[in-house]
Formats: structure tokens, sequence, C-alpha cells
């Protein structure tokens, strides 16, 4: 599984990712920090990388273009330090790492997980 951090999550997590064996890259560490979102989801899309986001407007993207891929996590938790974060993504990829080959996007709350596969729905 590889990752493209968006902007709005600590790029420290990266670091901690990756030292986890994750194959992680922060959007500020590889030229996207001032990216839109349309650039990260073909960055994404090009290295086959799932999209780690706080951002809602990814999904809203892929249910408007009809994508398949890249796949999307959305976390919906706000104030997550990188340590918190990286263990949050750790989890949600163990769990959901089937789907998110296949292509889906997730939203992650604080008391679930809801998995949407692709195509979604505009």
């Amino acid at each position: 599984m590889k990752l493209l951090l968006d902007q709005g999550l600590p790029r420290s997590t990266a670091s901690l990712l990756r030292d986890l064996g994750i194959d992680t890259i922060h959007s500020g560490e590889c030229g996207l920090a001032r990216a839109s979102d349309e650039e990260i989801l073909r960055r994404a899309e090009a290295e086959d990388r799932t999209v780690v986001t706080l951002d809602s407007d990814f999904h809203a993207l892929l249910a408007f273009s009809k994508a398949k891929r890249p796949s999307v996590i959305r976390i919906r938790i706000e104030g997550l330090r990188a340590e918190a974060a990286s263990d949050l993504i750790r989890r949600v990829v163990a769990r959901c790492e089937e789907d998110l080959t296949k292509g889906c996007v997730i939203s992650v709350q604080e008391d679930r997980v809801r998995i949407r596969k692709f195509p979604l729905r505009s």
C-alpha cells in the first residue's frame, strides 16, 4: 500500500508511517504543498497511491468525474497529532486494504469507518 498525505495532515505523519513500513509521501515533501485537489488526485493515480485527507472535496471530485482511482481516505477527526494520525491511518489501511486496492473512498469518524466502492454516484 502506498499513500499520499494531503497538506492538512502533519508532515511528520508520513515519516512515522514510513517507519512502520508503509510507503508514504506528504504533499509538502513532493512539491504539492500548494497543489489543487485535482493535481493531488492525478499524482496519486499516476503513482498508484491512496490519498489521505481531511478534505471532503476529494470525495465530491471523484463522484463528479466518475473516476475509479485513486482511492481516498478522509479523516473526519480534527486536531489529530502526528502519532495519533499515523496510528489511525495504519489501522484503517490494515482493515480496508483489499477495498483500497480495488478502489473506494473511506470516511473515518471517531466511532465508525464507512466504505463506498467505485463507481460513486454524484
